[in-house]
Order: structure tokens, then sequence, then C-alpha cells
């Protein structure tokens, strides 16, 4: 069936703002957890750092905004989601958070660093966001604008590049509080610019193409509710532990 009888994909709009701000509580989380890279001490205490910001980076800020979206977009055919690729699209964007942030914060700070770090994460957050898209089980096959995939992809590395610039130059709370708005329209421009690229073109599978999938009307809710929970749970725990620090040293 041609592209002009594809199925029509309309967000929506209540899942599409939830999907906004549980991307700025995860850039900001991750940017509060970035500021003890550089300062840790010792291969542990920096790999913790490290993993902790990166999965607030790549599971809350990019993953989750990601998935909610893609429950956002409705579509008149069923669509559910294959468990294990829709899991290995989070790991490989938590990983490649991570790497972006042990390679530029790791040693003297630098643009070379940056750019090869941004670059590499970059390429992860596009990879999750595809194998996130290849997850969607339905009746239909994707067809992609080789074009707007490039532009999705360059968003996405223009965007870890200056995630990472800020994870590492910015300490003050405005400054990190309008750094993560930023990201968060950064982070959900390389989103649908990805799904602006798709094209779902109904075939004849039927229920048996979405038998084996995960669904639920309220997935997308839900996903937030528990995400933003444990941002929240996260970031508290970083500002006390701040705090101690500071009271510390006075």
């Amino acid at each position: 069936m041609p592209i002009d009888h594809a199925i029509q994909c309309i967000h929506d709009p209540v899942l599409a703002i939830l999907s906004y701000v549980v991307s700025v509580l995860g850039s900001f989380t991750a940017l509060q957890l970035a500021i003890a890279i550089p300062t840790a001490v010792g291969a542990g205490q920096r790999w913790r750092a490290i993993t902790a910001a990166g999965i607030a980076m790549g599971g809350g800020a990019i993953w989750a905004m990601h998935f909610i979206a893609m429950l956002a977009c409705r579509m008149n055919v069923e669509v559910t989601y294959d468990l294990p690729i829709t899991i290995g699209s989070a790991v490989v964007a938590v990983v490649s958070c991570m790497a972006g942030l042990g390679i530029a914060g790791t040693g003297i700070f630098n643009w070379g660093k940056l750019i090869i770090a941004g670059v590499l994460m970059g390429l992860g957050v596009t990879g999750m966001h595809y194998a996130g898209m290849a997850a969607m089980l339905m009746p239909a096959d994707t067809v992609y604008n080789s074009n707007l995939v490039i532009a999705s992809a360059a968003i996405a590395i223009v965007a870890s590049i200056v995630a990472l610039w800020l994870a590492f130059n910015l300490r003050g709370w405005g400054q990190m509080l309008g750094s993560a708005l930023v990201m968060g329209v950064a982070v959900c421009g390389m989103h649908y610019t990805g799904m602006l690229a798709a094209s779902f073109v109904p075939h004849e599978a039927g229920a048996a193409a979405v038998e084996r999938g995960v669904s639920g009307g309220y997935l997308g809710i839900g996903i937030f509710v528990v995400t933003t929970a444990l941002l929240a749970a996260v970031l508290t725990l970083s500002l006390v532990r701040q705090r101690q620090r500071a009271t510390v040293r006075i």
C-alpha cells in the first residue's frame, strides 16, 4: 500500500506535555548528579557518579520521555510494544549517556573530548529512539524518510554536546533549571523529528501482529508517575548530600 495511505498518528496532548516534564526533571537531576563526577576521589566514587547521572539522563530525561511520547501517538489500529526490545532501548540510552559523561567528565575538560563524547552519546540516543520504534507491534510496516532520520540524529548529537557542556560548566540552580528546560525542548525535538520521519503503512497481519506485546491505557501515566517519583527521590538525596558536604567544609 502506498505511503499516501499511511496511518495517521495523532498525539495525546496530555501525554506529550508529561513527556516534556519528565525530560526536564531528568535533565535537571542529571545536571545535579554530574557535579560529583569531576570532583570524585578514586575510580569507584567516579563510576558511581557517572552511573547515577547516566541513569537520570538516559533513563529519565531521554528514554522515559521517548516511551511516554510513543504512547502519546494514537492511531486507529492497535499498537503494543515488544518488551525485550523496549528494555534494550532503555539500556542503550543509559549506557550511551554514561559513556558520554565518563569521557567528558574524566580528566581535563576540553572541546575534543566534548565532541567525541557528544557524538557517541548522540548516536546512542538515536539508536535508542529507532530501537524503540522497532519495538512497535502493529498491523503496519514502518517506512522512514532518510533525510528526517539524518536530521533527528544531528539534533541528538548537538543536544548531547550541549548537555555535556552544561553538565560540567554550570552550577547555579537558576542556570541548571534554565538549561534543563532547554534540554527538554532539544530531547523532544529529536523524538518528534524521528516520529515525523516515520510513515505507518497498514498490512493484513491483523491481531497476530500485536498479541505478544505489552500495552495499557494508563501505561504512559504510570511510567510518568514512577519515573518522576524516582527522579525526585534521587534529586532530593543528592541535594541533601551536597548540603551536608558544604556544612562539613564550613
